[in-house]
């Protein structure tokens, strides 16, 4: 892979063979973030997981305390009144047949979609859809709701949801590099510790096996997991 002059000057800043503090390695991450708009910052965790098996399928969702500086466009499909508790919640886009055509004829601008449970039997419909988007509603994310007015909110606040690949790693984003380092190191905490609770009681061995965390255009920076130790 050809890489610019800028990755091959900013990666000269981390020691690739290091296991970095969190706050240390959030320094680095920020420091190595030049590019000319303000980059995202994730995560990705590697587990010791089989994610074949659905008891270690790991998914999730966390409320990050500072959100991901990121104004998150949210979908809800709910009936009537449902869809004007949505509109009051704050949601961008609400209502229930009009959306699912759009979906089916290609649209999904969205960045997360609510729904209440009985329109499920419809949007499931459009699984080969939503799904490789990640956009299809899931009650243990908390996207498949009554209280939707709650879900709306949460998810505007920063709540995110995550799910293990078939490599056994999670990626999550967890703030923007022009964040201050506080913040970030909060997000990154939360995330590690819903991450822990989350654990399989079927999962053997080393159930954290790598960290890291980068910018959008820089290099990963690898956080000692023995940090977990304290959450």
């Amino acid at each position: 892979m050809k890489r610019s002059k800028r990755y091959k000057a900013v990666v000269k800043k981390v020691d690739s063979k290091k296991m970095y503090s969190i706050e240390d390695a959030v320094s680095v991450v920020k420091e190595m973030a030049s590019a000319k708009f303000a980059e995202a910052v994730d995560i990705a965790v590697r587990l010791g997981v089989d994610p074949k098996k659905a008891d270690q399928a790991i998914r999730g969702t966390v409320a990050l305390p500072h959100g991901i500086g990121k104004e998150v466009k949210v979908l809800v499909i709910a009936k009537p009144p449902k869809d004007e508790e949505a509109r009051v919640a704050g949601a961008d886009y609400f209502g229930f047949q009009d959306y699912l055509l759009k979906i089916q004829q290609g649209w999904a601008d969205v960045d997360v979609i609510i729904a209440t449970p009985d329109v499920m039997g419809d949007l499931g419909k459009l699984g080969k859809v939503l799904g490789p988007r990640g956009l299809m509603p899931n009650p243990k994310s908390g996207t498949v709701t009554l209280d939707i007015a709650k879900a709306v909110k949460e998810v505007k606040a920063g709540k995110i949801e995550f799910r293990v690949d078939k490599a056994g790693i999670l990626h999550a984003t967890i703030g923007k590099a022009n964040f201050e380092n506080q913040k970030l190191i909060e997000n990154v905490n939360a995330f590690l510790s819903t991450v822990v609770r989350l654990k399989p009681a079927t999962a053997k061995g080393q159930y954290i096996k790598s960290i890291a965390i980068s910018s959008t255009m820089g290099p990963g920076v690898h956080v000692d997991k023995n940090v977990i130790a304290a959450h």
